[in-house]
């Protein structure tokens, strides 16, 4: 979740109605300190320019990722030559990045539709997802089922697959992705994820012995109604679709709604800010679902939450420096997970509590499970560190998943040797 900010010239639309992003470049900014900072918000407060800031901004060290139109390219290129900022471009075709990733989600559903098999390898719409959440459910009866907690503000399902080996309400995990919608590297993972616990139990010792003491609840899209905006209408859309009276702007920042510190440091109170936290704590009826089902169950050990991208393995706190008071377990555990993550390929995450390794965050979902007595709260920053950002190619969907499986199935080991 890095700083992006989006310059908006955006021109035409794509063959399925999105918006384009003809010749728009992003531009990678090295901001090494406080005046650093400073000079880049003159360029992000201009009129001037209309921009719109995806992130905020990271500690200092961090670079800051810049989506430039080509409208702006030679004027923003003067400003940060004229602050001694420096830069690169990082994708000088970002049109090109999502013409291809249009391509193959194509030419991937056309597959499926033939042959009938998920593939997954590929991004897929929310009804292929939710359709693969049903077929694990009929692969699997004895261990896998597919659960409503709720709905959208568009009235779509809000669905959470189910692995249990026992009766009653015993210990569980909650596996969260999408909450940010074009996060997509999230919602690939989740569903990779499902598979991988169904096809492993009683292969792998881990996760046979895990489920054998807690279940898993897995919700791969917590956010269907901005996933669905991101594939018609505008790929980078971050929040929900939730209106705000009063308000031409629409959505919510979802990962600031929840009951923690919420309207704290991190999160705007202005509706067409990317990190508004919406008129007041659980107002989106996606959070709601989630806390009304986690609360009712009453027997969850571990929340996590997949997002991209950046490559952290994070905890509490995101709404204040200080340390949690488990944080040195906390930072034990999400390193030996990092570790058993970068086993696979090489990938490097940094660890570290969320306020102080990339900025503070009120009204988190990690931090609200935590203050609920869900001690094993984590948030992770999938691949990559920035090159293609929020565009990470097909390609790498199973790489990333086989090594945050890896990540994952290390924590919820701990919690399962930890459970009393």
């Amino acid at each position: 979740m890095r700083w992006i900010l989006f310059f908006g010239a955006l021109i035409g639309t794509s063959l399925c109605g999105r918006e384009k992003f003809w010749g728009d470049q992003v531009f990678r900014i090295n901001v090494r300190n406080g005046d650093e900072i400073s000079k880049l918000s003159q360029l992000v407060n201009s009129d001037n320019f209309k921009l719109h800031v995806w992130q905020s901004p990271s500690t200092f060290g961090r670079p800051v990722d810049v989506l430039v139109p080509s409208v702006s390219l030679q004027l923003v290129k003067s400003f940060l030559a004229s602050q001694g900022l420096e830069y690169s471009v990082t994708i000088e075709d970002l049109q090109a990045l999502l013409d291809n990733e249009d391509e193959e989600m194509q030419h991937n559903e056309g597959q499926e539709r033939s042959g009938n098999n998920f593939n997954y390898g590929a991004y897929h719409s929310l009804e292929a997802i939710y359709r693969e959440m049903d077929s694990i459910a009929a692969d699997f009866p004895a261990l896998a089922s597919r659960v409503k907690i709720g709905h959208s503000f568009e009235n779509r399902p809000l669905y959470v697959l189910k692995f249990s080996t026992g009766e009653g309400r015993r210990p569980a995990i909650w596996l969260n992705a999408g909450i940010h919608s074009r996060e997509w590297i999230s919602q690939a993972t989740a569903i990779w994820t499902a598979r991988k616990i169904v096809s492993d139990y009683q292969k792998d010792p881990a996760i046979t012995s895990i489920l054998e003491r807690m279940d898993i609840f897995l919700l791969p899209v917590a956010n269907p109604d901005g996933y669905v905006y991101t594939q018609t209408k505008n790929r980078f859309w971050r929040k929900t679709r939730s209106l705000n009276p009063g308000s031409p702007c629409v959505g919510t920042d979802a990962n600031r709604n929840w009951n923690a510190s919420f309207a704290g440091k991190g999160a705007s109170d202005n509706p067409c800010s990317e990190v508004y936290h919406g008129p007041h704590p659980n107002s989106e009826v996606e959070v709601k679902s989630v806390v009304d089902f986690i609360q009712k169950h009453g027997n969850f050990k571990c929340f996590i939450d997949l997002h991209s991208y950046s490559q952290l393995l994070l905890y509490p706190y995101g709404y204040t420096v200080k340390n949690a008071p488990d944080a040195d377990e906390l930072d034990v555990v999400a390193r030996h997970a990092a570790k058993a993550l970068a086993s696979l390929s090489g990938t490097e995450y940094q660890v570290g509590p969320t306020a102080t390794t990339i900025y503070p965050a009120s009204g988190s979902s990690p931090d609200w499970a935590y203050d609920n007595g869900i001690k094993y709260a984590f948030t992770f920053e999938l691949r990559d560190t920035g090159h293609y950002g929020f565009l990470l190619p097909a390609s790498q969907i199973i790489p990333t998943a086989e090594e945050t499986w890896l990540g994952l199935r290390s924590i919820m080991e701990h919690v399962r040797d930890h459970l009393y």
